[in-house]
């Protein structure tokens, strides 16, 4: 790994490998979006943060990039992309200390300084393994890429981690209005269609109503505690959850024996609003 650059480990595989292959990737889903009627009350709104998953493109792209497409017209001076870790087990959180992070079209610049002075204050972290091949953060990048092409990121991969302490952070994230906020997460893994139909309703009323005690009715998501903390932080900061779009890897697969859950939320207020509460 180039140690001035996050390079990219799942291109070619999670996403398509060249840059015009991306563009024509997410052109495709965005002449899908445009044959889909849009509430009103969306319309005119402004996302604060979105969850999205974090599964191939051929399964979940289209998914996440309905959410996107409702970030695409912020202003926002930086993105902060926060993904569960998958291949290496460590606590707490980890930040991707270098200056670029690698797309197929091409580096984007991340906000090291803005990076540095959050960790002093949340105790981020270094873990390189866990930076060296997750998906579930650069899934998200050539999108960002795409729609932001000149806005800074920050990758916060989390480990062991509660989340009330990840809620803290995002409280903080939300306090500055310059910032956007990404939380990756698929849903069930590996059950039977219908077996994971009724799991991901959890999930999905969980975000819908911002209500944890729905989640803990057997809401599997991968990036669960990602979830509980944007729960958190919401109800805190008085955000409206809105559920974008919902659909399994059956939809492509056809595969309705093992199948895993995607879905795709926006968070969002209509009025300014600071909080210096956290989280005990």
């Amino acid at each position: 790994m180039s140690k001035n650059r996050r390079n990219a480990a799942v291109r070619g595989s999670f996403y398509p490998e060249t840059c015009s292959e991306v563009k024509s990737t997410i052109k495709n889903f965005n002449h899908r979006f445009d044959e889909t009627p849009i509430s009103e009350e969306l319309l005119n709104i402004s996302p604060r943060a979105i969850i999205v998953p974090h599964a191939g493109y051929i399964y979940s792209g289209f998914t996440a990039n309905v959410a996107y497409r409702f970030l695409k017209e912020n202003q926002s001076k930086r993105i902060i992309i926060i993904g569960p870790s998958h291949h290496h087990y460590f606590e707490g959180i980890s930040g991707s200390y270098y200056e670029k992070y690698e797309t197929p079209c091409g580096d984007i610049d991340i906000d090291s300084a803005y990076l540095f002075a959050l960790a002093k204050q949340f105790d981020i972290g270094f873990e390189a393994k866990a930076h060296e091949k997750e998906h579930s953060t650069e899934v998200q990048i050539p999108f960002i890429k795409h729609y932001f092409p000149k806005t800074k990121i920050i990758e916060l991969i989390y480990g062991n981690i509660s989340p009330k302490k990840l809620a803290n952070l995002i409280i903080a994230l939300l306090n500055n209005q310059d910032n956007t906020i990404v939380i990756s997460s698929d849903l069930s893994h590996f059950h039977s269609l219908a077996e994971a139909k009724e799991l991901d309703e959890n999930c999905l009323r969980g975000v819908a109503k911002l209500d944890l005690d729905e989640l803990a009715k057997g809401c599997e998501a991968c990036g669960l505690t990602g979830i509980q903390a944007m729960i958190l932080a919401s109800k805190q900061y008085k955000l409206t959850s809105k559920l974008l779009d919902y659909r399994t890897s059956a939809d492509r697969s056809k595969d309705k024996t093992s199948v895993v859950g995607y879905m795709s939320a926006i968070f969002y207020t209509n009025f300014p609003h600071q909080s210096n509460y956290t989280l005990n």
